[in-house]
C-alpha cells in the first residue's frame, strides 16, 4: 500500500518510538524499510566501540527479521552526525532517493541527546534536496516531496502529540524487537538506571490513556510548505 521510511540515529531508536506502528504498517500490507544512520558504538560502559558497532548491528538485523522490516546501516560513529555536514546530509539524501517512501519517520527536533537533534535536522534538510533533479549524489534521480512526521522523544518529555497510533496489538512483538538489543538493556540500566522494557511499555501505556486504547505510539507531523497531505497516512 504504502512505503515508509524510518530514518533513526542508533539500532534500539525505532524499537523504542516507533515499531508497534511499524508492525501494524506492515500488517495492512506496506514496505517498512528502517535506515539506522549511527552505529551506537559508544552505548556501553565496558564493551569497545569496535566490537559494539558489530553486536549492535546483528541485534538490529536480528530485531528487523522479526518485524519482516528491511534494513540499512549508514555507519556514522556516535557523535560523528552534524546537521551542518554536507557528507551526512547528502548520505541521507541518497537513502531517500533510493527508498522512494511515501512518507518518512524520524527523531523530534527537540529530542534529548545530540545525535538525534542532528539526525533531526539532517532528514528535514535532505527531504527537500533530495528532491531537486539538478543536485547530484551518488544515486541518481530524484525523490518525491512527501509527509514527514516526528516520532516521541525518550519517555515523551516535551513531546505532545498530534497524532496516535493504537498499538494494542502489537506491543508484545514490540517488545520482543526491543529485547533483542541485549547490550542496550544493559546499558540503560548501568548508565540510566532504569529497567528499559519496563519504561517503553509504560510510555506506551500513558500514550494509550490519552487517545483512549490500551497502548498507542504518538507522532507529529512537520507542518511545513509542500509536506501537507490530505490523506491519513499512519495506520
Amino acid at each position: 500500500m504504502y512505503t515508509v521510511l524510518v530514518i533513526s540515529c542508533h539500532p534500539d531508536d525505532m524499537e523504542i518510538a516507533c515499531a508497534g506502528t511499524l508492525l501494524k504498517c506492515k500488517a495492512r500490507g506496506d514496505r517498512v524499510v528502517v535506515c539506522h544512520l549511527s552505529s551506537g558504538n559508544l552505548g556501553h560502559e565496558i564493551i569497545k566501540p569496535d566490537k559494539l558497532t558489530v553486536m549492535r548491528a546483528a541485534e538490529a538485523e536480528k530485531s528487523a527479521a522479526i518485524g519482516g522490516f528491511e534494513i540499512m546501516h549508514a555507519r556514522f560513529d556516535d557523535l560523528e552526525i552534524y546537521d551542518n555536514n554536507k557528507e551526512s546530509r547528502d548520505k541521507v539524501v541518497d537513502v531517500i532517493k533510493s527508498v522512494d517512501p511515501d512518507f518518512i519517520i524520524t527523531h523530534s527536533p527537540d529530542d534529548y541527546m545530540p545525535d538525534h537533534t542532528a539526525v533531526s535536522k539532517l532528514v528535514f534538510d535532505a527531504c527537500f534536496t533530495a528532491t531537486l533533479p539538478n543536485y547530484r549524489t551518488e544515486v541518481e534521480g530524484r525523490a518525491r516531496m512527501v509527509p514527514l512526521y516526528y516520532m516521541d522523544t525518550l519517555a515523551g518529555v516535551n513531546f505532545n502529540p498530534t497524532e496516535y497510533v493504537d498499538v494494542s496489538e502489537f506491543i508484545d512483538k514490540k517488545l520482543e524487537m526491543l529485547n533483542c538489543h541485549e547490550s542496550q538493556i544493559i546499558w540503560m540500566r548501568d548508565h540510566d538506571h532504569i529497567d528499559f522494557p519496563d519504561m517503553v511499555k509504560t510510555c506506551c501505556r500513558y500514550r494509550g490513556f490519552q487517545c483512549g486504547a490500551d497502548y498507542a505510539e504518538g507522532f507529529r507531523q512537520c507542518q511545513v510548505y509542500l509536506k501537507g497531505t490530505t490523506k491519513r497516512l499512519l495506520p
